[in-house]
C-alpha cells in the first residue's frame, strides 16, 4: 500500500517502529511472520463421514445403475418357470447362441452389468462342471463341449461390462440336496469353479426361492459368502439379507418412497427377511446393505413364445421407481430358444434408453446461477470444492457441504427467466454416508411467492421425483431433516413429456388443501373457486 508523506513522517516518529527499524533482527522476523500470515490460507477439509459406509465395491455396484439379468436353461426349452430337475439335457440346443449379442444389448442401452443363471432351480449348469454331469456337457449344444459362462465371461470382458452369477441354493437334481454336509460341500465346490475359471466375476448372486415340501436342510450361508469374498474380492454378494446387496422387497421392480442403503443384517434373514423392512431399510441401521430391484421384462423370468415385452414406457416407470429411489434396476430379459436375445425386447429397450435420453440429456439447472444458505469454509478461493455450483457436476465426488451447525440448509437455482419442467433429481455423496431424512422444493410463483412444488423423504445415490409441470425464475431445496450436515453432490432439473399424469394416484379430503402422490413424491394442491391448482403455477 502507498505511504503518503505525512503518513510517512508519522510512521518514522512511532516508537515501536524506530525500535523495529534499528534492530535488523527483529525486523525480518516480523517481515517473515507478516508473509507467513498473508501466504498460509489452507483449504477447509471436508467433513466426518457418517456411519455406516459403503465398501469400495458396494461403490462401483451402485455407480452401475443397471443391470439386465439373464435367465436362460432347459426351462427356455420346455416352456416353464421352475423345472424339476428331470428334464432330459438333450432338450438344451441353442443353435444360435451368441453371447456377444447379449451383451451388445446391455452395453448399447445403458446396462453396465449382465448377470446370468449359471445354475436354476432345476440344477442344470449352464458350464461344464466336473461335479454332475447334469450341465451342457451332456447337451447337443455345441457338440457337448459348450460353455456358456465361459462364453459370456469372454464377450463381458471385450465390451468391458461387468460380469455377474446366479447359483440357485435349490438344487432339485442332485441327489446331496438335503443332506446338510454332502450339499454344501457340493455348493461349495461348483462355486469355486465359477469364481476360479472365468475371470473377475463383479456379483455373485443367491436367494431363498424354494418349493413347498422341498427337502429341509441348513445352508452354510456365512461358510459362503467367505469363499466368495476370498476368491472374488471385487465382489458384490446379493441376497434377502446381503451381506453387501439386498432384496427391495418385491419383483415388480418398486422400491420404497423411503429408501435407506442402511440396514440391521441381525434383523435379516435369507428367505425370511420381512418385505417392508428391505424396501424401506433401517434409519438406524449399522449396516451399509443398499437394494437391488428385480423385475422382467416379460410376464415369466424365462423366455416363452406366447409373452410379449413389456412397453417402454412401462421400463421408463420402473426406473423412475427403483433407480430414481436409491436402488439399482436389474432388468431381467432372457434369452429366447435360439440363444438371442429377441428384438421384439432389444426395440423395447432401444425405446426404452431414447427415452432416457430425451429426459435427461438436458439439464436445466446449469444454465441456472446457484447459490445456497451457507457454505463450508466460507467462499474463499481456497474452499472452492464445497461451492453450490458443484451440484452441477456430475458424479457423486464433488458436492456442496453447508457451514457447521446450521438448522436451515437450502440451494436456490435462479434460472434468470421462466423456464417450465416437471423432475427433479438430487444425489448424495454416498461415499461420506446417507444423510437426509426429509427435504421439499418450492418455486416463485407468477405473484412473486415460494410455493411448495413437493415434498420427499431420502436421497441416498439418486432420487429422481416428478411432478405436475411448473413454470417459474427460481427454484430452492430446502433440506429439512438429515442425519448430519447434509451434503448434495447434484441437482438435475428436467422435462419428462412421456410420463402421463393420469398415473397421479390422489388422496382427495373434504379440506380446503389435499396431496396427490406421484411416484413417491407429495404435491401440494390449492383448492381455488372451485377450480384446482398447483400452488407452483
Amino acid at each position: 500500500m502507498e505511504v503518503l508523506p505525512n503518513e510517512l513522517d508519522h510512521h518514522l516518529h512511532n516508537p515501536i517502529t524506530r525500535s523495529i527499524s534499528n534492530n535488523p533482527l527483529i525486523f525480518i522476523i516480523v517481515l517473515l511472520l507478516s508473509h507467513s500470515t498473508l501466504a498460509t490460507s489452507f483449504p477447509t477439509p471436508s467433513p466426518i463421514p457418517i456411519l455406516p459406509l459403503p465398501s469400495s465395491q458396494q461403490l462401483s455396484w451402485q455407480l452401475s445403475e443397471m443391470a439386465l439379468f439373464l435367465h436362460f436353461g432347459t426351462n427356455t426349452f420346455t416352456d416353464s418357470e421352475w423345472g424339476t430337475g428331470h428334464a432330459d439335457p438333450s432338450v438344451f440346443n441353442p443353435t444360435a447362441l451368441n453371447a456377444t449379442q447379449w451383451v451388445a444389448v446391455a452395453k448399447e442401452n445403458g446396462f453396465s452389468r449382465v448377470i446370468l443363471t449359471a445354475k436354476h432351480h432345476d440344477g442344470f449348469c449352464l458350464w461344464p462342471s466336473d461335479y454332475t454331469d447334469y450341465s451342457v456337457k451332456s447337451s447337443p449344444w455345441r457338440g457337448g463341449n459348450g460353455d456358456v459362462v465361459g462364453e459370456l465371461a469372454k464377450a463381458a470382458q471385450e465390451a468391458e461390462i461387468q460380469l455377474g452369477l446366479y447359483l440357485s441354493p435349490w438344487d432339485r437334481h442332485e441327489p446331496t440336496y438335503g443332506k446338510t454336509l454332502e450339499y454344501n460341500e457340493y455348493y461349495m465346490a461348483q462355486m469355486t469353479e465359477l469364481l476360479t475359471r472365468y475371470g473377475n466375476v463383479k456379483e455373485v448372486w443367491l436367494d431363498g426361492a424354494k418349493g413347498e415340501g422341498e427337502k429341509d436342510m441348513e445352508y452354510f450361508f456365512e461358510n459362503w459368502f467367505s469363499l466368495i469374498h476370498q476368491l472374488q474380492p471385487s465382489s458384490v454378494i446379493f441376497s434377502d439379507a446381503g451381506p453387501d446387496v439386498r432384496w427391495s422387497g418385491d419383483e415388480e421392480g418398486f422400491a420404497g418412497t423411503t429408501c435407506w442403503s442402511l440396514f440391521n443384517r441381525s434383523n435379516a434373514a435369507i428367505g425370511g427377511t420381512d418385505a417392508k423392512y428391505s424396501q424401506g431399510g433401517d434409519p438406524l441401521g449399522h449396516d451399509w446393505v443398499p437394494p437391488e430391484c428385480d423385475v422382467s421384462i416379460r410376464p415369466g423370468w424365462f423366455w416363452h413364445e406366447s409373452e410379449l415385452p413389456k412397453s417402454a414406457t412401462n421400463l421408463l416407470e420402473l426406473y423412475y421407481n427403483s433407480v430414481g429411489r436409491n436402488c439399482l434396476l436389474l432388468l431381467n430379459v432372457p434369452p429366447n430358444s435360439s440363444g438371442l436375445i429377441s428384438e421384439q425386447d432389444i426395440k423395447v429397450l432401444q425405446e426404452f434408453s431414447n427415452l432416457r435420453a430425451s429426459i435427461f440429456s438436458q439439464n436445466l439447472a446449469k444454465s441456472a446461477i446457484v447459490t445456497a444458505s451457507t457454505t463450508r469454509g466460507g467462499s474463499g478461493s481456497n474452499n472452492t470444492q464445497f461451492n453450490s455450483k458443484s451440484i452441477l457436476e456430475e458424479g457423486i465426488f464433488t458436492y456442496w457441504a453447508p457451514k457447521k451447525n446450521q438448522t436451515h440448509w437450502i440451494i436456490y437455482l435462479n434460472f434468470q427467466e421462466s423456464v417450465s419442467f416437471n423432475v427433479v433429481q438430487i444425489q448424495e455423496p454416498i461415499q461420506m454416508g446417507q444423510r437426509i431424512v426429509k427435504f421439499h422444493v418450492d418455486v416463485v410463483d407468477e405473484d412473486g411467492e415460494w410455493r411448495e412444488v413437493l415434498t420427499g423423504s431420502t436421497v441416498g445415490f439418486k432420487r429422481i421425483l416428478r411432478f405436475p409441470n411448473v413454470k417459474t425464475q427460481r427454484l430452492r431445496l430446502v433440506i429439512d431433516k438429515s442425519r448430519a450436515e447434509p451434503l448434495v453432490a447434484y441437482l438435475g432439473v428436467y422435462v419428462d413429456k412421456v410420463s402421463i399424469l393420469g398415473n397421479i394416484k390422489s388422496n382427495t379430503t373434504s379440506n380446503s388443501s389435499s396431496v396427490i402422490n406421484f411416484n413417491g413424491s407429495q404435491i401440494l394442491h390449492q383448492i381455488v373457486n372451485n377450480r384446482t391448482r398447483v400452488s407452483s403455477i
